[in-house]
């Protein structure tokens, strides 16, 4: 089954907690703070692997859950990091995140990779708050949780030549002449529901990858018939061989059909029509196809002068192989591969990196005689807070002051005792000493 579209969930790992420990060892007096951080959690890494062609395995596995850091220890010992989670797509594929719609890489070569969630920071240990004020804190952080998100991984199909064109004109029949493949070939639309890749030798040590792509009909590029689950694989091609059935054998006008097929590309995506396009006339074995080909060159020129017409027939293999020299003539004027962006390292994951600037501010909400302060920068301090001693109750209250929390309260009307709601906690606002 070719699978090129699915939708997973990833979570990265979340930071290890840091500890508050104390060294007490007989012969180390006043041995002070010795509890160490948590370890890093575990990236989530998409890597292209060539031995793949479809999507299949995210039909059956559509969450990727990476492992957490290792807890800090004691003894000044930091937690292991975890080890970073690859999760194997293939090559073409485009990674979106499905909330913001953001492309965040587009990869097409073996090996290439990227972050598309970033594990936590692991959590700082009481040896880190040490001062010459507080040698001794009792004060420790959690882990920091890993980034989690809803993708959408969308498969291109990676080929040189690709064969467009309404249904049953023959691209199928013409896959199977040149190359190896087997495409299921009947005498009805839409035989070929995915698209078929064919290796062709053209002879002289020259040789490309040819994709028989389902066929088009009009109002495509709005999604009508397989639309966009077709439209989407041309964008890849180097090369479109647009086969038109020069016979006429189903009543259709040669030169219309050619015409709809060219304005679904472009209306799709206007770079496809400046894509290098040879016209493969087929069926030139049919009675009137000689008369039709005679017509629909007088009407091509008129509208595209310089268009490539090469009668063919994939039945008697008339003008095949001048047709694939000519394609691979075309192949070797153009760049190898598409322009895509990559990342060639995880040095570079920032290139993708869906990080938001923190805000600063914060806002008080009034409900009845409680004060909700709501921030993101505090929800995200109170995570990694280890609100269980008096050390961190009072570094809250600190942190609140310097962010201007406490005069904004009092300027709203708060009083001693009244009920202060941060995240899930409740505070009691004590005008005394400034802390909750």
């Amino acid at each position: 089954m070719f699978v090129d579209k699915a939708k997973i969930y990833v979570k990265a790992g979340d930071g290890g907690d840091g500890i508050v420990s104390f060294r007490r060892e007989k012969y180390v007096p006043e041995g002070g703070p010795a509890g160490g951080d948590g370890g890093r959690g575990a990236d989530i890494i998409f890597r292209v692997d060539e031995g793949l062609r479809t999507l299949m395995d995210f039909r059956y596995q559509r969450h990727f859950k990476a492992p957490r850091g290792e807890k800090g220890r004691n003894k000044s010992q930091h937690g292991a990091n975890a080890e970073n989670m690859i999760v194997r797509i293939p090559p073409g594929t485009t990674i979106v995140d499905e909330d913001s719609g953001e492309v965040l890489a587009d990869l097409t070569r073996h090996g290439q990779q990227v972050v598309v969630a970033k594990g936590g920071r692991g959590g700082r240990g009481n040896i880190r708050f040490a001062t010459p004020r507080n040698p001794a804190p009792e004060l420790a952080e959690n882990g920091e949780e890993g980034e989690e998100r809803y993708i959408v991984l969308e498969l291109k199909v990676m080929a040189d030549v690709g064969l467009v064109g309404f249904p049953s004109v023959g691209k199928s029949t013409l896959l199977s002449v040149v190359s190896a493949a087997k495409p299921k070939i009947g005498a009805y639309h839409f035989t070929t529901i995915t698209p078929n890749l064919g290796v062709v030798d053209v002879g002289e040590g020259r040789g490309f990858v040819m994709a028989d792509l389902p066929g088009l009909i009009e109002g495509a590029h709005e999604g009508i018939g397989l639309g966009h689950e077709f439209l989407r694989h041309v964008e890849r091609t180097r090369v479109i061989i647009h086969v038109v059935d020069m016979s006429g054998s189903e009543g259709r006008d040669p030169f219309e059909d050619w015409q709809k097929i060219n304005d679904e590309l472009r209306l799709y995506n206007p770079a496809l029509a400046e894509r290098p396009q040879v016209v493969a006339a087929n069926k030139m074995d049919m009675p009137d196809s000689e008369a039709n080909l005679e017509q629909f060159l007088q009407q091509v020129r008129e509208v595209k002068p310089d268009i490539e017409v090469m009668p063919i027939s994939s039945l008697t293999r008339q003008g095949i192989q001048e047709l694939l020299y000519r394609a691979a003539d075309l192949l070797d004027q153009i760049p190898d591969e598409p322009e895509v962006e990559e990342v060639a390292d995880l040095s570079e994951r920032k290139v993708y990196s869906l990080e938001k600037k923190e805000d600063e501010g914060f806002r008080i909400v009034r409900e009845n005689d409680t004060f909700i302060v709501e921030s993101a920068k505090i929800d995200r301090m109170m995570k990694r807070m280890q609100l269980n001693s008096h050390e961190a109750i009072l570094k809250l209250a600190r942190t609140l002051r310097y962010m201007g929390v406490d005069d904004e309260l009092r300027k709203r009307g708060a009083v001693e005792g009244t009920i202060v709601r941060i995240g899930d906690f409740e505070f009691e606002f004590v005008e005394s000493s400034s802390y909750y």
